[in-house]
């Protein structure tokens, strides 16, 4: 790092985070309104830190050691603070921002900046820290006072949130423990209005749902008011970022690492389109725009050969990734089938009369004559 970069780049201790003496915020952050003047009050916009990804709020980043979210929470971080592109896609609004590296030493946080700034300058407007007390013991307040003394700030990440969480209070439980030490960052991000990320781990057993996998009780995710899971994936995508909140879309997308620059960059199109083979993942994108098709017209607009999308098109179909119908064609699940017309209403049929009914050979039955009773019979003239 050149000398001119090293004057941009303020690396603090905890205690130089705050300023002794910094008074609290001149307007009372309002908690309560009568229904009209709620309904009557005009509320800003949600302010985004990462558009659709990262909003104003408390932000829960979790993931499995190693998978390479501290190269994604700081260089989203460069990115905010400088102006330029998040994931190396989204632009993002510049405005200071604090990065608690409280897992990092001084040169190894250097280095990691060094990589992902490559030649460009360090960002004037981010402030680092290696240390911090809790929030129960100091943290909170030092976190705020910076804040005061950053008017305009649009992020604060901690990682890691373990470090700064604090001890649990006697007679808690688990959940209660969880919930409480979230309502502390939670206060600061809704005081503020700042997009607070805390970065966090997740369970060595898996589950299908994401929230499920969040290390700790359902009061950590139930706390956030986002959470975000960065996931390992299988085949040539490197991770798949799962996001769900109060104020963002559940989402996925389709992350790729970059080692050389240290960053996460956000790939095109869902994550299946990665995560799967090439040829099948081809296939599914041809199948996307052309539905219910067969195997040799995949094979020409692929450029696959014809044995080979045909035994992986039979495939996918066994893993039930598409479906075929009786001609061999085939099409994404919940795709319609050409063949699913629907079907003619049945027209019910006039009831049967003396004449309208007429019998298997076409001719028009006769009248039935009502049947004479015995003793009638007998005593008839």
């Amino acid at each position: 790092m050149t000398s001119e970069r090293s004057s941009h780049l303020r690396l603090v201790s905890g205690d130089a985070v705050h300023a002794p003496g910094d008074q609290g915020p001149a307007v009372p952050f309002r908690t309560s309104w009568t229904a009209d003047e709620l309904m009557a009050t005009t509320f800003p916009e949600t302010r985004w830190a990462v558009p659709g990804i990262v909003a104003e709020g408390l932000n829960l980043l979790a993931g499995p050691p190693k998978v390479g979210k501290s190269w994604l929470s700081l260089a989203t971080a460069i990115a905010v603070a400088s102006g330029s592109k998040a994931l190396e896609a989204i632009d993002v609004e510049p405005g200071p921002v604090l990065y608690l590296a409280l897992e990092d030493t001084p040169r190894r946080l250097q280095s990691r900046m060094r990589k992902i700034l490559q030649d460009n300058p360090a960002p004037r407007d981010l402030t680092l820290s290696t240390s911090c007390p809790t929030l129960p013991q100091g943290g909170e307040d030092a976190i705020a006072r910076w804040l005061e003394r950053n008017s305009g700030a649009r992020m604060v990440v901690i990682d890691v949130f373990a470090k700064i969480r604090g001890t649990t209070p006697p007679g808690l439980s688990a959940y209660d423990a969880d919930y409480t030490a979230m309502g502390r960052a939670k206060r600061l991000a809704d005081t503020y209005g700042v997009a607070v990320v805390l970065v966090h781990h997740v369970r060595k057993m898996g589950s299908d749902d994401f929230l499920e996998q969040v290390s700790g009780t359902n009061g950590l995710a139930g706390a956030a008011d986002a959470t975000l899971v960065l996931k390992r994936a299988r085949g040539t995508a490197d991770g798949v970022l799962h996001v769900t909140g109060r104020d963002v879309e559940e989402a996925e997308y389709a992350m790729a690492f970059q080692p050389t620059a240290g960053v996460w960059h956000l790939l095109d199109g869902p994550p299946e389109d990665h995560t799967l083979s090439d040829t099948r993942a081809a296939i599914i994108r041809h199948l996307r725009q052309h539905p219910n098709s067969p195997p040799k017209a995949i094979a020409e607009a692929v450029g696959v050969a014809y044995d080979n999308v045909k035994k992986t098109c039979q495939r996918m179909a066994s893993d039930s990734q598409l479906c075929v119908d009786a001609a061999g064609r085939y099409r994404l699940p919940g795709t319609p089938s050409p063949e699913s017309v629907p079907a003619v209403p049945v027209v019910p049929e006039p009831a049967s009369t003396c004449t309208n009914a007429i019998d298997r050979e076409g001719h028009l039955p006769l009248p039935s004559v009502p049947a004479v009773p015995p003793d009638e019979e007998t005593h008839q003239v």
